[in-house]
């Protein structure tokens, strides 16, 4: 249950992202080609905008197991091996993104004692890396519980 309202809150949010993304982007296309006044910022707010949406976005590519994946050699296997095959990488996924999580999170911590901050908007930059962290962790989760799931 709270898995699913989890993951019902990621969507939302990666959809209300993705739709500031592209308002952003509209503003600054008809500012700079038709007022002759571009968004202030809007490179900023752009890559500030895309990188929440990467990293809300991940948990849902790992619960849904959508990641891209090359199975050519694989399917060639018997299926008690390519089930440990599958464990093995879901381990491996997790660790990755576990690690990702823990110097992300490290990242965190300097830039909130920085008080690092985006040029033009003043946005900082810690809680994007704290959401990055935090992300990669539940991505790291998603993944091990759907390796796991594939292997009973």
């Amino acid at each position: 249950m709270i898995m699913r309202l989890l993951g019902r809150g990621l969507e939302v949010c990666s959809i209300a992202l993705l739709l500031g993304l592209m308002i952003v982007t509209g503003l600054d296309v008809i500012g700079r080609y038709f007022l002759n006044a571009p968004l202030k910022g809007a490179f900023e707010l752009t890559e500030i905008l895309l990188a929440a949406l990467v990293f809300t976005a991940l948990p849902l590519v790992s619960r849904a197991g959508e990641h891209v994946d090359v199975d050519i050699a694989t399917s060639f296997l018997p299926a008690r091996l390519q089930h440990a095959l599958s464990l093995v990488i879901a381990i491996l996924c997790a660790g990755t993104l576990l690690f990702f999580a823990w110097r992300l999170g490290l990242l965190s911590q300097a830039q909130a004692s920085d008080g690092a901050r985006s040029v033009a908007w003043g946005v900082p930059y810690a809680p994007l890396a704290l959401l990055g962290a935090f992300m990669c962790l539940l991505a790291a989760t998603y993944g091990i519980i759907k390796g796991t799931a594939k292997n009973d």
